[in-house]
């Protein structure tokens, strides 16, 4: 979980670190893409798993690479031209927001308990907090905006992939690598678009770019399955509350961002309210409910 958490918020500093040495967000994005998808290949074809066969399995890959990888990926490569790593990183703790919101909208979240809705509004409170539009020195720019909008991209990705290609009986890691392969597909259609302009070769640059698409793209989808399979579902998501942690740390003391009280404190108002969000009415195991009767029936019959 630490390792997953290092190299999934790390994935802010590395996109910064590329962006100062010369690559454009669409040279980012198609080049984070085609390493992630050839990680995750290699990985799919080591561990003997097919690539899905059927066409319509591939239409809904298409639908997910574009929200879940090729547009967030690039939007965050456009935000963080004026944004910090650290800030990028807080923003995208939001996501769980949206996806409540999003469930809330499509009908998927009914009735849901107060103490979730509590949750949604304290942490869009906190996200409000760290922009501080009522500030001359807020982060109210469009670079925040595009950033923003990849964390609503990934809820409407997840929220379309929970519907469509989730238990449809395709191993994680094959989906994984076809998902990745669509999206360097779709961000190949973007090169035109600031991707084909000359690149001064620096080596902080170059170096960024392939750690960011091999370690925080492609071995990180791997790690995560991993992490489901070994810990379950709810223990894996407990990483989202690391990666604004350690993309603040890593602005901090490799980039010097400045890290400002009121986007600290916007963070963990974000993080509080997620936390809420993902809460859960207790239902008593069947077992222990079936040890209860028993119990009551035994002493009945005494």
């Amino acid at each position: 979980m630490g390792v997953l958490a290092l190299l999934w918020g790390s994935g802010f500093l590395w996109i910064k670190l590329a962006l100062n040495n010369g690559l454009s967000p669409v040279q980012i994005t198609f080049t984070r893409c085609a390493l992630g998808a050839l990680v995750l290949v290699a990985l799919c074809f080591s561990a003997r798993q097919r690539l899905p066969r059927d066409r319509a399995t591939w239409g809904h890959l298409v639908v997910a690479a574009f929200f879940c990888n090729a547009l967030p990926f690039a939007l965050f490569s456009i935000g963080q031209q004026t944004v910090d790593s650290g800030v990028a990183g807080a923003l995208n703790a939001t996501t769980p927001l949206w996806s409540l919101l999003i469930g809330i909208a499509i009908g998927t979240e009914r009735g849901p308990h107060p103490v979730r809705l509590g949750g949604l509004l304290l942490g869009f409170a906190g996200t409000l907090l760290i922009f501080a539009p009522w500030q001359q020195s807020g982060l109210a720019s469009w670079g925040t905006l595009a950033i923003l909008a990849a964390a609503v991209s990934y809820a409407v990705a997840f929220a379309y992939m929970g519907r469509k290609l989730t238990g449809k009986g395709t191993a994680p890691i094959a989906l994984s690598a076809a998902q990745l392969l669509t999206a360097t597909g779709l961000s190949t259609l973007a090169l035109p678009a600031g991707g084909l302009e000359s690149v001064h070769i620096n080596l902080v640059g170059v170096s960024a770019v392939v750690v960011l698409g091999i370690f925080g793209t492609g071995f990180t989808f791997a790690l995560n399955y991993r992490l489901i399979a070994d810990e379950g579902a709810t223990s894996a998501a407990t990483v989202g509350y690391l990666l604004p942690v350690v993309s603040m740390a890593l602005g901090a003391i490799v980039l010097s961002e400045e890290l400002t009280v009121r986007v600290v404190a916007g963070m963990v108002v974000v993080l509080v309210g997620v936390g809420l969000t993902r809460w859960r009415k207790r239902t008593p195991a069947p077992s222990a409910v079936v040890t209860k009767e028993t119990s009551l029936s035994r002493q009945a019959a005494a």
